[in-house]
């Protein structure tokens, strides 16, 4: 075993054809590799699950192939093997020519959104060169405005070894031409294999997109969410500490059982995807159907490695014709890791038919299935929910937005109809302002934000308008409290609105205590005058010798005595006063 610092050229490239058209063997031919590994298989000389193998092409790419079975019994495992493959080798035996599974799997591979392959024609040993020149023309019309317009046509004999170099240089072709898997640092593999590895434990297979795997990666296991670490990565038998999405991979897990995650599963990173249970998708109905795609049906979605039961409804008109595209809300028996531009595939098991496929638009629908008019675009999650914090923006849609708000990003209408909200709510609390502290968590940034442009103005823990003068600033009741700081004047007598009183005491420019309100500065000074007669009277003083002291009268020197006792300056004992620790 090798560990590679760096991930080489490879593509994942899955068999695709008619059954018997000799997809294995050519697999066999072109990597060493019997990918039938089944004792059944070999003795029926057929396909039933999927295969795995990989070689080195001629110019140092490596390839790994995905063999598919070709029977139509077999479908769901051909399914489970194309979701996550970069391109194809399509097989079409020279002695048999186009049949129904040729037709089925190539409706599939565009289905899934497939873009690249190579059509090998096979066994061109059996037949003369007029039947393998019409074979060849009806591949043309065949393929006729699909992926595969164009693709080249090589003639293979995988028994004699005839045209296997040509296949080999073909395929360098289609890896040059086929994109790299992209890397957005969000790896997802869905599992098409599980099993128990003696002294090892659970080992999963499948093919890495989205991101990179590295050894002791925290991961979850989805559906459920169960909690994994990578012990150990191979790829194509050669241990690794990192691979790159593109690849197929194999993980061994600790945390978990192999019974306890099954093809169809994926791992996934925490907080990286949402688990969908409903989906909003484009569906697009194959022309060869001979109905409409209702609600009416017992349906199965083949996504990612899976097959799972689902219910239907159609948005907008009550069905989707032949031949054209819709948009459907699909019903999940489980959460899935799915995010936007997640291809599937749509089957009928009651007529056991593939009626269609498509590409998820929104893997947490909000808007109702009447109203509902989906797209992949991030401006419209948005715009039906108002307001998302963008980690939860990033796994509804998988990519990164900054925020507007603290972690939040708001849709544009929104945020403008927050700020007219904010100011309507400043006007409205007239020349005193608007508290902060009631207003939730955004209106505030929103109200620092406002105030860093010039439009409001903050103080004292309330916005107001920036042409508003502070009410309570130069109070004239304050000058007349000073005037007469322990004989003050009633609020009432000296006609202070209630408004103002209210902020002058939250401010803690007056204190107010039974009725009485006294300024801030005639507490300070009673403290002034208090101490050194505290300080010579160690068993303290008495209301009356207190009262005399600020040459008052008992009707003010209890609430000022009860001020100064709620705040720490003077405490009582029996009839007398102390001096209190914050004297």
């Amino acid at each position: 075993c090798r560990d590679h610092a760096r991930d080489p050229v490879m593509r994942v490239v899955a068999t695709a054809g008619h059954v018997d058209h000799g997809k294995s063997t050519l697999v066999q031919a072109l990597t060493g590799t019997d990918p039938d590994r089944w004792d059944e298989e070999k003795r029926r000389g057929l396909t039933i699950d999927l295969g795995f193998a990989a070689t080195t092409l001629p110019s140092g790419a490596s390839i790994a192939f995905v063999d598919v079975p070709g029977h139509v019994r077999f479908l769901k495992n051909m399914l489970a093997g194309v979701g996550a493959v970069d391109a194809c080798v399509f097989v079409v035996a020279a002695t048999e020519g186009w049949k129904p599974q040729s037709e089925e799997h190539l409706r599939i591979l565009e289905l899934l959104g497939l873009g690249h392959g190579v059509i090998a024609v096979t066994k061109v040993g059996l037949v003369g060169a007029d039947d393998l020149a019409l074979v060849h023309l009806d591949l043309a019309d065949r393929v006729a405005g699909t992926f595969l317009a164009g693709a080249e046509q090589v003639d293979v004999d995988a028994p004699t070894g005839v045209g296997l170099g040509a296949l080999r240089l073909a395929l360098d072709r289609l890896v040059a031409d086929t994109p790299a898997a992209p890397d957005h640092d969000r790896p997802r593999l869905w599992v098409d294999r599980s099993f128990a590895a003696r002294g090892a434990g659970t080992i999963v297979t499948g093919t890495l997109a989205g991101g990179p795997l590295a050894l002791d990666d925290e991961l979850l296991v989805v559906p459920g969410a169960t909690a994994v670490r990578v012990r150990a990565l191979q790829s194509h038998g050669d241990a690794r500490t990192r691979v790159g999405p593109g690849h197929r991979v194999a993980v061994n897990l600790a945390g978990v059982g192999h019974h306890d995650v099954a093809r169809g599963h994926a791992l996934v990173r925490r907080d990286q995807w949402h688990a969908a249970r409903t989906v909003d998708a484009s569906l697009t109905v194959l022309p060869g159907l001979n109905h409409p795609v209702s609600r009416r049906g017992a349906y199965l979605l083949h996504v990612g490695a899976g097959e799972h039961a689902v219910a239907l409804r159609v948005l907008g008109p009550d069905a989707v014709e032949p031949g054209t595209t819709g948009f459907v809300r699909l019903h999940l028996p489980v959460a899935l890791p799915l995010t936007p531009g997640d291809r599937f595939v749509l089957r009928e098991s009651g007529r056991q038919e593939t009626v269609g496929g498509g590409e998820v638009l929104d893997v947490e629908p909000v808007t109702r299935a009447a109203d509902a008019a989906p797209d992949r675009s991030v401006e419209r999650v948005l715009r039906e929910r108002g307001e998302v914090d963008v980690a939860e923006l990033y796994r509804l849609t998988g990519e990164h937005r900054s925020a507007d708000l603290g972690t939040t990003a708001i849709d544009p209408a929104r945020l403008s109809a927050r700020r007219a909200e904010l100011l309507d709510a400043v006007d409205r609390a007239g020349p005193h302002g608007l508290e902060l502290a009631p207003l939730d968590d955004l209106q505030r940034l929103l109200t620092a934000r406002l105030a860093g442009d010039g439009e409001l103005r903050i103080d004292q823990g309330r916005a107001r308008a920036v042409t508003s003068a502070d009410p309570v600033a130069e109070h004239p009741y304050l000058a007349a409290l000073d005037a007469n700081p322990f004989t003050p004047p009633t609020p009432d007598g000296a006609g202070v609105d209630p408004a103002d009183l209210r902020e002058l005491v939250r401010r803690g420019l007056v204190q107010r205590e039974d009725g009485v309100c006294f300024s801030q500065a005639a507490v300070d000074e009673a403290c002034t005058r208090l101490a050194p007669r505290f300080a010579a009277a160690p068993d303290g003083l008495t209301v009356a010798e207190i009262r005399d002291e600020l040459d008052t009268t008992r009707k003010y020197v209890i609430p000022l005595l009860k001020i100064l006792d709620g705040t720490g300056r003077t405490r009582r004992r029996g009839d007398r006063r102390i001096a209190g620790p914050r004297l």
